[in-house]
This record gives structure tokens, sequence and C-alpha cells, in this order.
């Protein structure tokens, strides 16, 4: 077979290679650069090599395309969006709408007391603490400075754990963060562990904090998408956390503070979360707001924003709102996969169950985009009054993009395993769901089962035995993965 030929066959099948298993895709991203410098190495010495160029870098586009292919839903054009940094994230189903540097290491500042009230509110879910509980407060409380948010506590005063939770959220109160972090682990410092071990275990892969307070320090730093994925933990794991962060004001020892949240006023629908100030980070809030939907099989539906290094407490709460708004107008969630759905069937070794179901535990959430235009889309043209992006055409006539009623949307299924042998007792990922808008991977997903199969006895191994030697007879008696195809529109 000659190069041209083999260039013929590997064009006609390229396709498939964006159709990689998230895992793969992510297992080959790691070798796409060392094997592409390797192929100017000793592409000189190999025969072919103008064939073997093209052959390599088309694998290496489609690889990338692979890697790229959780793209934004909505291409915003960066430079329309009064912010260092953001991200938009649906709450139901994780994807990322949009975003913009958002894995950029940045001062958090305040947006740092999220982690603090998280934690505090799994504390109490677990018992350790309750919000009736009254503290007293240490000395710890005088290393705030004079020019710091505080409650003005001072060492010896009693407050509860409820007020202290308020003044952390709706006041920023730099005191209140040091109290519960003294209270729940003992030490600041022994806190701040905790807080770091939080991160991880959300997957806040380029976090670290340094306090409780989200003071300014080099080593003390985020990022909007990890801020994203606190956020959403919140309102899933700990969602009293947004009785406190929609309160409009609060008060403590006659000292009165409205909500630094302007978006609350803003969207009567905004619920959350927090504001952050300092002059390195600039002005940071992580915004949420939860709406009714019509016309879908789901109520109510959540999205989460932060923007970070705005320049002012005004033009955060005004970015926010509009990317908030523009992205519950431009996208949509659908329910692709009903929850307890038989997904596939999986013939089962040394056991007398026969086939074990694999079924989905949850609802499978995808959400899809609703603006089809070529252009990117400049935030400024998104009108609040109509919720409609407006632009000129080329008569200068002002258009209104309407959202599309309808997406192109297929769901593919490959099963991860063929066959189970027992005995087995864990939870497996048995089937990786891709799913597609207009043949672009919007979103890919691992349905895990909890597999409890038991071995089968010695008397049980004998009938089995038994009854393969007359299944040698029989082709219908020889069991396969079963993969039941869903019913799409």
């Amino acid at each position: 077979m000659n190069s041209f030929t083999q260039l013929s066959i590997f064009l006609q099948s390229h396709a498939q290679m964006y159709r990689l298993s998230a895992k793969v895709a992510g297992l080959l991203k790691q070798k796409v650069l060392a094997c592409f410098f390797a192929f100017f190495a000793i592409g000189s010495a190999i025969q072919g090599t103008l064939v073997k160029l093209l052959l390599s870098l088309f694998t290496l586009f489609s690889l990338l395309c692979a890697n790229f292919a959780h793209a934004n839903l909505l291409n915003i054009a960066p430079e329309t969006v009064e912010a260092q940094a953001w991200s938009i994230m649906d709450a139901q189903s994780g994807q990322i709408i949009a975003e913009h540097n958002s894995h950029a290491q940045r001062a958090p500042a305040s947006l740092t007391k999220m982690m603090v009230a998280y934690i505090t509110l799994k504390e109490i879910q677990a018992g350790k603490l309750h919000k009736e509980d009254v503290l007293t407060a240490t000395p710890v409380v005088s290393t705030v400075m004079w020019d710091e948010s505080q409650m003005y506590l001072k060492a010896g005063e009693q407050i509860s754990i409820d007020q202290l939770l308020a003044g952390l959220i709706v006041m920023s109160a730099n005191d209140a963060a040091l109290t519960l972090a003294e209270k729940i682990s003992g030490s600041v410092p022994q806190f701040v562990a905790r807080m770091n071990q939080e991160a991880q275990a959300l997957g806040m892969k380029d976090t670290h904090f340094s306090n409780p307070a989200g003071i300014t320090m080099s080593d003390h730093y985020s990022t909007a998408a990890d801020l994203s994925l606190l956020a959403s933990a919140i309102v899933k794991t700990t969602p009293d956390y947004l009785h406190y962060s929609k309160m409009p004001s609060f008060s403590y020892n006659q000292r009165f503070h409205h909500a630094t949240n302007l978006a609350l006023k803003m969207d009567p629908t905004a619920d959350g979360l927090k504001t952050g100030y300092t002059k390195a980070a600039g002005y940071n809030l992580a915004l949420t707001a939860e709406r009714s939907i019509f016309n879908s099989t789901l109520d109510k539906r959540r999205l989460i924003v932060v923007v970070l290094g705005t320049p002012s407490a005004f033009k955060r709460a005004e970015v926010a709102h509009k990317l908030m708004n523009l992205a519950y107008s431009y996208t949509r969630d659908e329910e692709v996969i009903p929850k307890q759905h038989l997904i596939a069937e999986l013939p089962v070794i040394k056991s007398t169950l026969k086939m074990f179901r694999v079924e989905t535990q949850q609802p499978t959430i995808v959400t899809t985009s609703l603006y089809n235009q070529p252009t990117t889309i400049d935030l400024n043209n998104f009108d609040l009054a109509t919720q409609r992006l407006q632009v000129m055409d080329i008569n200068q006539q002002i258009q209104t993009i309407e959202p599309l009623q309808s997406t192109n949307t297929h769901v593919n299924i490959e099963l991860n395993e063929q066959r189970l042998t027992a005995p087995l007792m864990q939870a497996m990922n048995l089937a990786t769901v891709s799913i597609y808008q207009n043949n672009q991977l919007i979103r890919s997903l691992q349905i895990e089962n909890d597999v409890h199969i038991e071995e089968a006895n010695i008397v049980q191994k004998i009938l089995l035995w038994f009854s393969s030697l007359f299944s040698v007879f029989s082709s219908n008696d020889i069991k396969a993965a079963k993969l039941y195809p869903l019913n799409q529109g």
C-alpha cells in the first residue's frame, strides 16, 4: 500500500477521531506535544515524509479538537465584558456556558469567605455545630485591623453561630471568619489547612488559601473556574447559605450594614452569593439566581456567574447580571436521559446472575445553546428590557436575534465493560455518555453503578457447568453485552 493510499484511507475515517471518549482524549493529550516534536526529529529519515507530515498534522488537529470539544456554548467577545476574568456555569449540568481567563490565578478577596461558610454549614449538617450555639470571642478578633470589614467583636463577647454566619456573608466580617475558624479547627492555621483540603476535594486545582478572611497574600489565590466549583457545591450541598446571602441587610450591636451585592436589587431571582474587594483583586462577585422554566421537563434552573477584577461595585453587579440574563435567554437545560433508565445489560461470569442491568441513577441534564449566529456576541448588544440581543444589519436596521426553538442534539453511549466477573462489591463506571450538539461534543459523563454481585457457591457452580454443557448446542445461550438505544426525537 503506497503512502497516498494510506492518506486516502485515513481521511475517509478521520471523523471517528472526534468521537473519542473523554477518557481516551485525556490520556492522549499528554502525549500530543511530545509526539509532535518527535515526528519532526525523525521525519526526514522516514520514507514518504510529506504524506506522513500531513497524517501527523491531521492527527494532531483531530486530537486537539477532541480535547477542546467542550467549547463555550456562547462565544462572548471578551473585550465587551468589563472584567479581568469570568465564568458562567449551569448548576444542574455543571457545564461552562462561557468563560474568559477562568483559570487565571487571581486574588479572590472576600470570596474566600464562601469556603468558610461552606465548611461551617457542613459542620452544622454533621451535627458538630448548631446555629443556636453561642461562642465566646477570643483574642484572635483583635488581630483584625481597623480598615478591615468586621463586626467589631471584642474578646470575651458572646455571639451565636447564626449571627456569625450572617456577619460573615452579609457584612463580610473578618472577625467572624477568624472566630468560626478557631471554633471549628482549634486554630486559624489548622482551619486554613482544612480550607485547602476542601478545595482539593472539590477539584479546585488552581486554588490555595492562606487565610480565612481573604487578605491579599502572594500564596492566597483562586480562579473564576474554581470559585464556580465552590459556588456549585454551596448551592447543592449547603443551600442554607442562600438564607444569608439573600438578606438585604444585617445589624449587630447597633451597627447596620446593607448587603453589598447590588445585583440582589437588580434581579428578584438572585439569592447569592458573595462580594469581595481589595486593591489587588479589584471588585469581585459570585452571583447565582434560580428561575422557573416554562415548557420544560425541569421546574427550575439555576445559573452561577463569577466575575473577577471589575472596576467598581456597580460594574461587577451590572456585568454579572447581564451575563446571567444572556445565558438564561440563549441557553437551556434538556433532560436527555431520565432517572433509572436502562442503558445496557452486561453478562456476568461466575454468578447465578446472568445479566447486570446498567441504569442511570440520576437524570442526565445537558445545557444547549440557543444562539446560532456565526459572529461573536457583543455583551453591550444585549437588551435587558427585551432579554434579547439587538444588532445592526447591513441596512443599519436594528435586528433582534431570537433564541432557537429546537436544538440538534444526539447522545452516544459507549460501554466501559463488556462483561462482569463475580464477586464484585464496588462502584464502577460502566458506560460513557457523550452528548453532541451540531456534532460538537458539549458534555461527557460516566454512568456509575453500585455493583453488588455474589459469586456462585460450589453447588451453583456445578449446576452452571452442567448448563454450559447443554448450551454447546444452543447459540442462543451465548450472552453478549446489550446496549439499549435511546428514544430520541
